[in-house]
């Protein structure tokens, strides 16, 4: 079967593109340089998968990048530094004096969002952006936590309660309504009431995700199946199916509390999660990503929870590019 651009790009493509990647903007112009990236890039549909990838990852950085020759030179050695080639502390800490204050800072702490999931937030009753979370008290009472790149609506009338999640993920506790109106969070996916209750939403582009902590809570997909969850218990749903009742993850109600909680997961689905929290890039070698974790890790600051991981795990932590970050054996 030949094998076509709609391959996925593995881990050892996107490592490579991400070596490529440093290696031109140290090189700048270099022809020869570039001749052999093109070498690459055209040998294989997982090396064009992976490079597209990672120009999409550097695009989200790309509005507060240095412009200035000083600016480029000084972010060409720090990638030669990053690529672990030579040089010397002076020409490092020169680098770092010449992207001082709004350069090199504002490029690491820019929250940088699509041009599409904005105009979501923009045109959403509340939003936050990559790493930041929100508690709102609406006017019954109703206290919501809103997770890291969320957008919701609110919508009360004489006759319902109504939240609309268009992205992410939040936390309800519902409150007592004295004109006992119904209350529904809507997802792309369905309608779900709650009855009384304390439950999480997250909502993904393929599916909607509840998990109950209090009450019970009725889920309608948008075909109209129904299924109640009660507490304790989380379902997944698309448009047409509901997933059996599982045991509810506690981890969809820590991060309410600023901690990603790994219960025995592995260092891959821990990675995942903490990928939700900052734009750039986190890669896991395939050599470590079954390695299981256990701990409470902070929501806020994945800088210090990766090296919490360095700490107690035989894995070492690799920056390539200031934005892209590998996680590999010892």
């Amino acid at each position: 079967m030949p094998v076509t651009d709609a391959v996925e790009a593995d881990f050892e493509s996107l490592e490579e593109a991400a070596n490529w990647y440093a290696a031109l903007q140290a090189a700048g112009e270099g022809g020869q340089q570039r001749r052999a990236w093109s070498e690459w890039l055209a040998a294989s549909p997982r090396h064009r998968r992976a490079w597209a990838h990672i120009e999409s990852v550097s695009r989200r950085f790309a509005p507060l990048r240095a412009q200035s020759e000083a600016e480029r030179e000084a972010a060409a050695v720090a990638v030669r530094v990053s690529a672990k080639q030579a040089a010397s502390r002076r020409r490092v800490l020169a680098c770092l004096t010449a992207l001082s204050g709004a350069g090199l800072t504002a490029w690491l702490t820019w929250r940088f969002t699509p041009v599409p999931a904005l105009v979501v937030a923009w045109r959403s009753d509340y939003h936050t952006g990559v790493g930041e979370q929100r508690d709102v008290v609406l006017a019954d009472g109703t206290r919501v936590w809103i997770n890291t790149d969320s957008a919701l609506d609110v919508d009360y009338d004489d006759t319902r309660r109504l939240l609309t999640l268009k992205a992410g993920e939040i936390l309800v506790d519902t409150g007592t309504d004295p004109r006992a109106r119904p209350f529904y969070v809507d997802t792309r996916h369905g309608r779900m009431q709650a009855l009384g209750t304390r439950f999480t939403v997250r909502q993904t582009s393929s599916f909607t995700e509840l998990s109950v902590f209090e009450g019970l809570v009725e889920i309608r997909t948008r075909s109209g199946i129904t299924e109640r969850v009660g507490a304790g218990k989380q379902r997944s749903f698309t448009g047409d199916t509901i997933s059996s009742a599982v045991a509810a993850d506690p981890a969809r109600e820590a991060w309410s509390h600023g901690v990603i909680l790994a219960d025995d997961i592995s260092l891959a689905m821990l990675i995942d999660e903490l990928g939700r929290y900052q734009r750039g890039h986190i890669g896991v070698d395939p050599r470590v990503a079954d390695i299981r974790v256990v701990g409470r890790f902070p929501t806020g600051n994945p800088d210090q929870t990766l090296a919490m991981l360095a700490r107690d795990l035989p894995i070492s932590i690799r920056r390539t590019l200031p934005w892209w970050t590998t996680i590999e054996p010892r």
